[in-house]
């Protein structure tokens, strides 16, 4: 629960409303609040700190618009501590187990679909086969903490054995070490989109939230295409982030 409000400083040039921002994020920084904890109700947290229900939820929004706040409508709902966003480095390709390991966190697989399927045209031009080829697609929810967080459709080639192996860890690595076709390098798009219905209720929010999709091709050292992936994220839960840097241009 929320510890006892500062008594705001009047006359600092700090508006109130940045500084019951800066004491909601010092008190989930301290332990006070934890993810899920709901704060108290508008009318009695305003009246602790002295403001009005708009300056209240100028503080709010702005936390909620940061993703440290959710807020749920409703008489149920209120203000909620959010589960903190988890980073996702793309620049070295490392599949979403390791991103997780890399979080301290431990990624959860649920299989919604795992067969030998003809080849959407998307898949087949990914992987240099013919449309309608057999390639095995597998489609998982992925989750972090309990929490699901991504929805990974992948396409792989016919390699014999792949649906019968454990899918619910790294598939890079199961390729890796089954295959010998360790993904080295991959093209990836990124683009806001929104939740369908299906998707939504695999990933616990609202039809038409937005998500994050990433289309990826990936391939082995020797250019093989091995993977084509529709992954879409929930931005509220991870912040994608890629590295980048000047390549040196040759002289004159």
């Amino acid at each position: 629960m929320v510890g006892t409000p500062p008594e705001l400083e009047r006359g600092t040039g700090v508006p109130a409303h940045v500084q019951i921002e800066r004491w909601l994020l010092q008190s989930i920084s301290d332990g006070e609040l934890a993810p899920g904890d709901r704060l108290p109700g508008e009318r009695e947290l305003a009246g602790r700190l002295g403001v009005s229900r708009m300056t209240l939820r100028q503080a709010l929004a702005t936390l909620e618009r940061e993703g440290v706040l959710l807020r749920v409508p409703g008489r149920s709902g209120g203000a909620f501590v959010a589960e903190p966003r988890i980073e996702c480095d793309l620049t070295g390709l490392a599949g979403f187990t390791e991103q997780m390991r890399r979080a301290h966190l431990r990624a959860e697989a649920r299989i919604l679909r795992a067969a030998t399927v003809p080849a959407p045209p998307g898949a087949a031009r990914a992987l240099g086969v013919a449309a309608g080829s057999p390639v095995h697609e597998v489609a998982r929810v992925r989750s972090a903490g309990r929490s699901p967080v991504a929805l990974e459709r992948s396409y792989f080639p016919d390699l014999p054995g792949l649906l019968g192996c454990d899918l619910t860890g790294s598939l890079y690595a199961l390729l890796a070490e089954r295959y010998d076709l360790e993904p080295r390098t991959a093209v990836e798009r990124l683009e806001p989109v929104v939740a369908r219905a299906g998707e939504a209720a695999e990933l616990g929010i609202e039809p038409g939230a937005p998500l994050m999709l990433i289309e990826r091709t990936a391939y082995a050292g020797d250019g093989t295409p091995v993977e084509y992936a529709l992954d879409l994220f929930r931005p509220d839960r991870v912040r994608i982030s890629v590295r980048s840097g000047v390549t040196e241009r040759p002289g004159p």
